[in-house]
C-alpha cells in the first residue's frame, strides 16, 4: 500500500494489494477494499451518516461498514458512506457522494458532483454524469446512462402532511434507460428497456419501452432509432 501525508485510517480495515491513497483520506472502521484501488486527496470512505432531526430516516446507531471493490477509482473530495457497496473497476469522480445502502454495479462511471442518495440500486456498467441527482430509493438497471443535472425526486407532498411518510418512492430506470440533460423526473416513475427522455424534459408518467419522449409534460415523440437500441450495441 502506498499512502501520502495526513492519513486516517480506522481498525480492522481489509486492505488488497496495490492500493494507492492519497493525502487527507479518511478511511473508516472495518471498511473493504479490494486490489489495485486508487483513493485520490480528502475522500472519505465508510462515513456513519448523521442523522438531522427532523429527517424521516429511521434512526441507525452503527451501520455495516463500505465495501469497495477491486480496480475502483474514488475521486478527490468524494465521500462514500458506511454500508455502500461499490463493484470492481467502478469510477468514482471528484465531489460525488455515495450515500448509505447504496450499490454500484462493476464498470459504472459515476461523474463528478453526482449525489446518489440512500436506499438505491445502481447496476452495471452505467454512466451518471456531471451533477446529475439520484434521489433515495431509486433503482437503475445496467448501462443506464443520466446526462449531467438530471433531477430525480421522491416525495409528491412536496415536504408536507403526514401522509406523505408511507409513500416516497423514488424513480427506476430499466435496463438501457437514458436521460437527457437537464431533464427532471417526478417521483415513482418508471423508464422502461430503452426508454429515452430527451433533454430539458419532465417526466410525469412511465415512459414506455423503447420510445422517445419530449417536452413538459413530457410525451411520445417517436421510437428510438433502431441502431441505438442496447440489444444492438457492440
Amino acid at each position: 500500500m502506498k499512502r501520502g501525508h495526513n492519513v486516517v485510517l480506522g481498525e480492522n480495515l481489509t486492505i488488497g494489494n496495490n492500493v494507492v491513497i492519497g493525502n487527507n483520506v479518511v478511511i473508516y472502521e472495518g471498511t473493504e477494499i479490494g486490489n489495485n484501488v486508487i483513493i485520490q486527496d480528502n475522500a472519505v470512505i465508510g462515513k456513519q451518516p448523521t442523522r438531522a432531526k427532523a429527517s424521516i430516516l429511521p434512526e441507525v446507531k452503527t451501520l455495516p461498514a463500505a465495501k469497495i471493490g477491486s480496480g475502483v477509482t474514488v475521486g478527490t473530495s468524494a465521500i462514500i458512506y458506511a454500508n455502500a457497496e461499490i463493484g470492481d473497476d467502478v469510477f468514482i469522480a471528484d465531489l460525488a457522494t455515495v450515500r448509505e445502502r447504496v450499490t454500484v454495479g462493476e464498470k459504472t462511471i459515476v461523474g463528478r458532483g453526482v449525489a446518489i442518495e440512500n436506499d438505491c440500486v445502481v447496476g452495471k456498467r452505467c454512466k451518471l454524469e456531471t451533477n446529475c441527482y439520484i434521489t433515495a430509493y431509486s433503482e437503475l438497471g445496467d448501462y443506464v446512462f443520466v446526462a449531467p443535472c438530471v433531477v430525480t425526486t421522491n416525495d409528491n407532498y412536496l415536504a408536507r402532511g403526514k401522509e406523505r411518510f408511507d409513500k416516497f418512492k423514488g424513480v427506476t430506470v430499466k435496463d438501457g434507460g437514458r436521460i437527457g440533460a437537464n431533464s427532471t423526473i417526478l417521483p415513482g416513475k418508471v423508464i422502461y428497456e430503452d426508454g429515452t427522455v430527451a433533454a430539458g424534459s419532465i417526466v410525469s408518467r412511465d415512459v414506455e419501452k423503447e420510445c422517445l419522449v419530449v417536452g413538459s409534460p413530457a410525451k411520445i415523440l417517436r421510437k428510438v432509432p433502431e441502431e441505438q437500441l442496447l440489444r444492438n450495441q457492440e
